[in-house]
């Protein structure tokens, strides 16, 4: 008798207004709020353990990436200063910045640094360094210089290893760089799109699916599943628009892990480039009377250095000393504790786990205890099957859905604006899917130029092994100075007259211990 006193028509209520019911205006308008609660809550369930996922994802890779480059450093530097000694550690600088831009460019990218421009000018400084120190016993001008850096690709002094070395470098680090940005995209979209739709039908709809059955007394009753998928379709009709574009991002990302797993392998061009660069000093000492003689011929016959004619032992003629090959008794341990096939492996995974998020997320809502099996669940408007045909994901399919009033005209401008950012990154990673940086080619437009991009022709993706086997182009590779940027000075060759200062103090230096 006591529970029917409660019991009334509901024609006073505004969602739930059939037959008898529990429920005052009052109570109806709490469990509305509560329903929008209920309605957000699996979503941004959801939707957190996947920007969660990637977000920790992103830090390994980033931590890694670092960790590795540092490591490198480390290791060519114990390396030379036992290979070479005096004469590396009074060169260390150059080596030290050589990785300072590495950093820079997986920070900041294409707007902070050319890797193309940056690995030429490390050789040419390089270049000129040794130049002068196995021709000690010469004098050379800055003229002279820079026509030795004329015939730098014709003397070919350190071998093939700097052609080899910009290619793998350019790749991979524009690989790993765009990748990592790929992943830390991941959690910001998710973050931005993720909100179910708050609009009063959304609401209403919530309401009357969840708690409809409260007011008529059926608290334990259930929605149907098809119910639960219409309602929740309806309400996240502009998430699953993002779908098409977020399933090409991951194909995208996919792709690109493969590279990473093979010929743009960051680790593998890493973890060697000690002994690479090595290889080139070793060259350059090794063929440095033929380079030498082919330089005299060229740029003509040096003065002889008057302080060298002073000298008494026939020790102090030419290079001071031969370089050795060292092999380090063990390498660094590995960057982050892990290695990039093991984070890739696991990031793939993850990857294909995620895609069809968008489209999925209804059904994968309406499963459980949210729902109910069978006829024996809450349709809407009684205890009984749903009737209604389940309707199809997205906007334009919304204006047949028989329990949520959506408005296709008005798409949600915050998702349009995703899906044009998942666009753009996917664009990225399809560039550095052939080895190209694709901000050099809206910095350089008009020119026609990838600056940077690490590709000769033919194109990347038509190379063989990247590890020291793909084929010499057929012409040197042009690097254009754009007008807007920033050279070190005014022209290509400039490298030369900022290193010969830099050159003159180290020959001042090298003087007396070669004595």
């Amino acid at each position: 008798v006591k529970v029917l006193y409660y019991i009334k028509w509901g024609n006073h209520l505004k969602v739930c207004t059939q037959g008898f019911s529990c429920c005052t205006l009052e109570m109806e308008e709490k469990l509305s709020q509560q329903s929008r609660t209920d309605l957000k809550a699996p979503v941004h369930q959801l939707s957190s353990n996947l920007q969660n996922t990637f977000t920790q994802r992103t830090r390994h890779f980033d931590q890694f990436f670092r960790e590795l480059l540092s490591n490198a450093e480390k290791s060519l530097n114990d390396m030379f200063v036992r290979t070479y000694g005096l004469m590396y550690v009074k060169n260390a600088e150059l080596f030290k910045h050589f990785f300072s831009e590495l950093r820079r460019y997986y920070s900041h990218g294409s707007n902070a640094v050319n890797l193309d421009d940056m690995l030429a000018d490390f050789w040419t400084d390089l270049l000129e360094r040794m130049f002068r120190l196995v021709n000690v016993q010469h004098e050379f001008s800055d003229s002279y210089m820079e026509c030795v850096s004329r015939h730098m690709e014709q003397l070919k002094p350190f071998g093939d290893v700097p052609r080899k070395l910009r290619l793998q470098l350019t790749r991979s680090f524009i690989a790993v760089r765009t990748f990592t940005h790929g992943l830390a995209l991941m959690p910001e979209v998710v973050g931005k799109v993720s909100t179910v739709s708050s609009s009063p039908s959304c609401v209403r709809a919530a309401m009357k699916m969840l708690y409809c059955p409260y007011c008529s007394g059926q608290v334990a009753l259930k929605p149907c599943k098809n119910y639960c998928l219409n309602v929740m379709r309806g309400c996240l009709a502009n998430q699953a628009d993002l779908d098409t574009e977020w399933n090409n991002f991951l194909d995208a990302m996919l792709g690109l892990a493969e590279r990473l797993e093979g010929p743009f392998n960051f680790e593998s061009v890493m973890d060697p480039i000690d002994v690479k660069i090595s290889d080139a000093i070793m060259n350059m000492q090794e063929n440095s009377i033929q380079v030498s003689m082919k330089v005299f011929q060229g740029c003509g016959q040096p003065k002889l250095n008057e302080a060298f004619r002073t000298r008494r032992s026939p020790k102090d003629s030419g290079f001071p000393g031969r370089f050795r090959p060292y092999s380090p008794d063990a390498r660094p341990t590995t960057a982050a504790g892990t290695s990039l096939d093991r984070l890739l492996t696991d990031v793939k995974k993850k990857l294909k786990h995620a895609k069809k998020f968008w489209s999925t997320l209804p059904d994968t809502v309406c499963v459980g205890e949210r729902i109910a099996i069978g006829d024996e669940c809450w349709n809407g408007t009684a205890k009984s099957r749903y009737e209604s045909v389940v309707i199809g994901n997205g906007l334009a399919n919304q204006v047949s859905n028989p329990d949520v009033e959506v408005d296709i005209t008005k798409p949600d401008m915050v998702i349009r604006r995703q899906i044009a950012v998942l666009k753009e990154m996917t664009s990225r990673l399809k560039a550095a899917y052939i080895g190209t940086d694709i901000s050099f080619v809206n910095e350089d437009a008009g020119s026609g130029e990838e600056s940077g991009s690490g590709c000769d022709s033919p194109p990347c993706d038509s190379d063989g092994d990247i590890y020291f086997s793909t084929p010499a182009p057929a012409k040197p590779r042009v690097i254009k100075i754009q007008a807007d940027k920033q050279p070190s000075s005014g022209t290509r060759l400039a490298p030369f007259s900022l290193a010969l200062a830099v050159t003159a103090l180290l020959l001042a230096l090298l003087t007396p211990h070669m004595r």
